[in-house]
């Protein structure tokens, strides 16, 4: 059966698993929900996902939320290419990249979280924008003390952390943070922009993309 992908065309979350099924060579149906306009609180889509969170998927009555969850399941039943390398030490440290991405940077910078700022806290626009770029500025200036001399963040060949940086790099150019300080990540994200798998899965690239 086609794995069925619940995402949304600008989900960082959801372009990590599109990126991560690409890699597998894994096809996939998308039901986008629109996360500006509240699609994902729906009941419909609560009693698949509770949360009302994107990205989620479904494949025969299984049904799996969280990106980087979703991402170790594929790798875990789908083993080629890895996302994650062979020996313990280095499985860690891709793991501990990718998660200063993703539980670190990224939720401070979720939309939900910037509405918050808007609605509850009465935060102007170039308050929230400079907020954001605070966050991944951050974040990034410690993964360029990080990076190591592979090609990828995560080693020789694209992985765990590469499959999160560079959702992450496409968040910082849409807020204009100046990324100029980070060299290294610059290098490894156009690298990765290069490779196929990465390409499709861009927002840009999405079916149900907008402007």
């Amino acid at each position: 059966m086609t794995m069925i992908l619940h995402d949304y065309w600008r989900s960082s979350a959801a372009y990590r698993v599109r990126i991560g099924l690409n890699l597998k060579g894994l096809g996939f149906e998308s039901v986008s929900h629109d996360l500006r306009t509240g699609d994902q609180k729906l009941p419909s889509y609560r009693s698949l996902a509770p949360q009302g969170l994107v990205p989620a998927i479904e494949q025969d009555g299984l049904v799996l939320t969280q990106s980087l969850a979703i991402l170790e399941w594929l790798d875990e039943t789908h083993p080629e290419p890895a996302f994650l390398p062979k020996y313990a030490a280095a499985r860690a440290r891709v793991r501990a990249l990718a998660y200063a991405i993703a539980m670190d940077i990224h939720p401070v910078n979720n939309l939900r979280i910037l509405k918050a700022l808007k609605t509850d806290f009465a935060a102007e626009q170039d308050a929230i924008d400079a907020w954001v770029r605070r966050w991944i500025a951050d974040g990034f200036a410690a993964l360029e003390e990080l990076a190591g001399e592979g090609a990828y963040l995560s080693g020789d060949t694209p992985g765990l952390a590469d499959i999160c940086l560079v959702p992450q790099w496409y968040n910082a150019e849409r807020f204009a943070l100046d990324t100029a300080p980070y060299p290294k990540l610059a290098a490894i994200v156009a690298r990765a922009n290069e490779h196929p798998a990465f390409t499709a899965a861009h927002p840009g690239r999405h079916p149900h993309a907008t402007d």
